[in-house]
């Protein structure tokens, strides 16, 4: 495969170094009060949303998880309106109904995160069904983690998915836990991507905390699934920076395995390829500019948005 245009690479960083200040910056107004109830972060695992998203069509579709910002970010949404979600402003993608487990846009393409762990998988499978029998040329990318992996929905799902040849991406995100279960715990072998064999699927193991391999891992499996050749099951492993949510320590988590991973952070990996490639610290600095001024106004947008309107939500209860 041809090196990446350095205009996508910059691309794939800033989506990268966003996701990442994004979720920073909701933690600290987890901290102080101005998010409730459960938060998820994707911290760690920015490459894979940004790899395999930035490879569809805007036409394309995803369908997210509990710990979905990344993905809805990748995806094209405005960091400001889903940061008024999470603070259950009027002004959010949900008009503050839904918080931080359930942004979503389908004009985007995004079907939704969801608070169910492998909920989303049937889901996928269902838009995939729907676009085959339709006759578009559309694809979905089904997002889950190794938790999700281990429920029967994932495998009823897969094998529907094999069976009809729909056109979806099992894109696994192997975090190495559910919530505190260490994968090698649940599952024996090293690669969850074998599974993929079991129900006559290609699979792939590969590494999830550089965008550009991600980028190109899904080129293929992309354009199956665009010409009716059925699904593929791909395994990112990856490692979250900390525990399950915002308020969970993880010091189940070892130090020395969450350092070496921290190691191979994929902002970094990405501001090596750019380096690579010859582009400047002024260039990598005004990206990160760009980036903090966004996150800055997403923040005082949130908190300047409005509460719900208590008339506007029974006025869509009765017409429902």
């Amino acid at each position: 495969m041809e090196e990446i245009d350095v205009q996508l690479l910059k691309k794939m960083y800033e989506l990268v170094y966003t996701i990442r200040r994004f979720e920073q910056r909701a933690i600290e107004q987890y901290r102080i009060g101005n998010i409730r109830g459960y938060f998820h972060p994707y911290l760690g695992e920015e490459a894979i949303a940004v790899g395999g998203i930035l490879a569809l069509r805007p036409d394309d579709y995803i369908v997210s998880t509990h710990r979905g910002h990344g993905h809805a970010i990748a995806k094209g949404h405005d960091p400001k309106i889903m940061m008024a979600e999470m603070f259950g402003k009027g002004t959010g993608y949900c008009k503050g109904r839904g918080g931080s487990m359930h942004i979503s846009d389908l004009r985007l393409g995004n079907l939704g995160a969801n608070g169910i762990v492998g909920g989303g998988i049937p889901l996928a499978a269902g838009a995939a069904m729907g676009i085959k029998q339709k006759g578009a040329l559309q694809v979905v990318l089904s997002f889950f983690s190794d938790g999700a992996a281990g429920n029967g929905v994932f495998h009823e799902t897969v094998n529907m998915a094999a069976i009809y040849k729909l056109p979806v991406v099992f894109m696994l995100e192997n975090n190495h836990y559910a919530v505190s279960t260490p994968v090698e715990y649940s599952c024996l072998v090293p690669d969850l991507a074998c599974r993929g064999a079991c129900y006559g699927m290609p699979a792939l193991s590969i590494d999830g905390n550089d965008a550009v391999k991600v980028y190109e891992a899904v080129q293929e499996p992309i354009a199956r699934a665009r010409q009716g050749q059925g699904p593929t099951l791909i395994e990112f492993k990856t490692y979250r920076h900390g525990g399950h949510h915002v308020n969970d320590p993880g010091l189940y988590m070892p130090k020395d395995t969450l350092e070496a991973w921290k190691a191979k952070d994929p902002v970094d990996v990405m501001k090596a390829h750019l380096k690579r490639r010859g582009v400047s610290d002024s260039a990598i600095e005004e990206i990160t500019g760009k980036v903090e001024d966004l996150m800055d106004g997403a923040v005082r947008f949130a908190v300047e948005s409005p509460e719900p309107s208590v008339e506007e939500f029974l006025a869509e209860i009765k017409d429902a």
